[in-house]
């Protein structure tokens, strides 16, 4: 049975004699762990995988009444149900069931709460002008928590399946997405795990859980640039970390700098790594410069993957990918560094900054504190009352619109609930 998956030096025997976490530790690092122990039990038994199909729903007796789109902060309103499935070492995947939301069951023991075994992501739900539900290329979210998954060996599945049971969920609790552009409704899909041990070992048990919480726009009353601290004397992601991932000990670490940065009247933290203080991160969403590059050519230039120290945000590769289309400039992925985008600003040469996300989708950024000096970004020159560059509207807007199905985008880019 191992074998027809290539593992031909683990036989069903050894995986008897001995525990199959054991055997694992074994493997070639080319084989998934998350898959394996999520698919086959210790005694090497074919276990459940999560599927769609089973889903179960139990409306709650009593539905919230929604809230005023007024009053709504990010995060801190929740909807009627919520999405669970149980994972255990030896059963597999539970059936997925939609239940009223409620507080989770954990032993203060779980693993989750003692070395940070968890994962998530951030996607979103909209409602067009004609009443559709959209979802913007969730299998980019889908994609990118299986990574995540696979780097802390969190049991797998089948991220269809999950898709499939999330829209569900959506559908279910569709009259929580508002019905003013703007507004939309925010998921979380979460894995954690609950084995109840103190020790430092992959999960026997895990669950995983989709809450949905309604959200206004960023900007209520239009784009409001930040200020930003270059920050190295701490680290949110070093190669062969966690940076790429959407993990939660990825977030716990910046809290502090970001309280100092406040402290010193900046909005974010801009994370620098290194000796070449190599640019990264604004606070948890990826970074862009526009500028004129010193070949003379207009370029938009984000940091690049490939050290693992970034995460791969879906709002990112969705600028990259409208941005190359247009054919109008360069569009470079690759490392920045401190000095090389000083230099830029004392030259004239920096047009725009801004950063890219789930939450506020476009974030243009008007300084850059830096050691002891402050680097003055230009918004719009040609407006000085405008919030954001030329280049940051334009894409807000193009994302968007594709977001609420106003604007044709890329084939797949949206999902009907």
């Amino acid at each position: 049975m191992l074998r027809r998956i290539g593992l031909r030096r683990v036989s069903v025997t050894a995986v008897a004699r001995s525990s199959f976490r054991d055997c694992i530790r074994t493997l070639p690092t080319s084989h998934s762990i998350p898959y394996l122990r999520s698919t086959y039990s210790r005694l090497g038994k074919p276990v459940s995988g999560l599927n769609a199909s089973k889903l179960s729903i139990s409306l709650t007796s009593t539905r919230k009444p929604l809230p005023k789109l007024e009053d709504l902060t990010f995060g801190t309103t929740f909807t009627d149900h919520m999405l669970v499935a149980r994972w255990d070492e030896g059963a597999g995947w539970s059936d997925p069931k939609i239940i009223a939301f409620e507080p989770l069951e954990i032993s203060p023991a779980a693993l989750v709460f003692h070395v940070g075994l968890e994962c998530f992501e951030g996607m979103k739900a909209y409602r067009t002008s004609s009443g559709k539900i959209l979802l913007f290329r969730p299998d980019q979210n889908m994609a990118r928590l299986r990574k995540s998954v696979d780097r802390l060996a969190m049991p797998a599945f089948d991220d269809t399946q999950l898709l499939e049971c999330i829209k569900k969920l959506v559908k279910v609790d569709e009259r929580w997405v508002p019905e003013r552009k703007g507004y939309s409704l925010y998921l979380r899909p979460t894995l954690i795990a609950t084995t109840p041990s103190l020790s430092v070992d992959p999960p026997s048990s895990a669950l995983l859980f989709c809450i949905l919480s309604p959200v206004g726009p960023y900007y209520p009353t239009g784009f409001s640039a930040v200020r930003v601290r270059a920050t190295f004397e701490y680290t949110r992601a070093f190669p062969g970390g966690t940076g790429e991932n959407k993990v939660g000990i990825n977030y716990a670490p910046g809290m502090m700098p970001q309280v100092r940065a406040e402290g010193e009247g900046f909005q974010q933290c801009l994370w620098v790594w290194g000796e070449e203080r190599v640019v990264t991160e604004v606070g948890a969403s990826n970074f862009f410069i526009f500028w004129t590059n010193e070949s003379g050519e207009k370029e938009l230039v984000t940091p690049s993957l490939d050290d693992g120290l970034i995460l791969p945000g879906v709002t990112r590769a969705s600028v990259l990918h409208l941005a190359q289309s247009w054919n109008e400039f360069k569009v470079t992925e690759r490392r920045v560094c401190m000095p090389e985008l000083v230099k830029a600003v004392e030259e004239g040469r920096v047009m725009e900054c801004f950063s890219t996300g789930t939450a506020a989708v476009i974030t243009p950024i008007k300084a850059i504190g830096y050691e002891s000096r402050e680097l003055a970004i230009p918004l719009d020159p040609s407006d000085p009352t405008q919030g954001a560059g030329p280049l940051a509207r334009r894409l807000f807007d193009e994302v968007v619109g594709i977001q609420y199905g106003e604007v044709g985008g890329p084939e797949g880019w949206v999902v009907e609930v």
